[in-house]
């Protein structure tokens, strides 16, 4: 029996939940037990995610056992979406903007749960997100930039235009300081790299218009994304190139 069937297990014994997963949460710490909390996500219904929701940022801070709940109530979202239940989606975009990290990362993990199941829509919803603040953009590009949800071509096509858009809108951003915008900033960093490596002709050039730009932020997202092994593993010349390239009009 894994590990998650374990869990599954546990849970189905169980009427108390909370006692359980604040037991095992792994927090504080420096990770949260993620298979629990998609066992939680595989195994509840709308009343317990609900009720997890209710562990908000105030309740529930960050590297705290009671954020964990969150994070599981978030996940539980995803499992609903990919139901079809679609109503809940505007939850799921409130937590995207959720000042804890691990509750942003959960967003991006029940997305990829739509987006196992019908992709395309995935990809519809995000279209809308990727207009939205720096952190549902964030949420959009993370929750996409999924290896596994980017085998067809024209789905890994769409996700890059919508990094298109993301990465265009940083250049009219004004608060470049902010957290949000930072971990924006951040998220884009690896997203790049996923979505190009899944689409390796159309991806570098989708790049190259990008390494090209002198905003020192997009400048800095792109260098951040050559990187990344999984580009240099089906691009290894053209990233080595280009990481030659960025050295020399650096020291210039």
């Amino acid at each position: 029996m894994s590990k998650a069937q374990a869990y599954r297990a546990q849970l189905n014994a169980l009427k108390d939940w909370d006692t359980f997963l604040l037991q095992e949460s792994g927090l504080p710490g420096p990770r949260g037990n993620i298979e629990l909390g998609q066992a939680v996500a595989d195994e509840g219904n709308l009343e317990i995610f609900q009720h997890l929701l209710t562990f908000t940022a105030e309740e529930a801070p960050v590297n705290t056992p009671e954020e964990f709940l969150a994070f599981c109530g978030i996940l539980g979202l995803g499992r609903l979406l990919a139901e079809g239940h679609m109503e809940h989606l505007p939850t799921l975009r409130a937590c995207a903007n959720d000042p804890r990290w691990r509750a942003r990362e959960a967003v991006a993990m029940a997305l990829q749960r739509l987006g196992d199941a019908d992709m395309d829509r995935l990809l519809a919803e995000m279209r809308e997100w990727a207009q939205g603040s720096p952190l549902e953009q964030r949420a959009a590009a993370a929750g996409l930039c999924e290896p596994r949800l980017l085998k067809d071509p024209r789905h890994a096509r769409a996700v890059l235009d919508i990094l298109d858009q993301i990465t265009a809108s940083i250049l009219a951003n004004p608060s470049r300081r902010s957290e949000d915008f930072l971990a924006l900033r951040k998220g884009l960093a690896y997203c790049w790299s996923v979505a190009a490596a899944a689409l390796p002709e159309e991806g570098k050039a989708r790049m190259e218009k990008w390494l090209g730009e002198p905003d020192p932020d997009v400048r800095w997202i792109m260098k951040e994304n050559l990187k990344k092994n999984r580009l240099s593993q089906v691009a290894p010349d053209w990233v080595k190139n280009w990481i030659e390239h960025k050295r020399h009009t650096t020291t210039e």
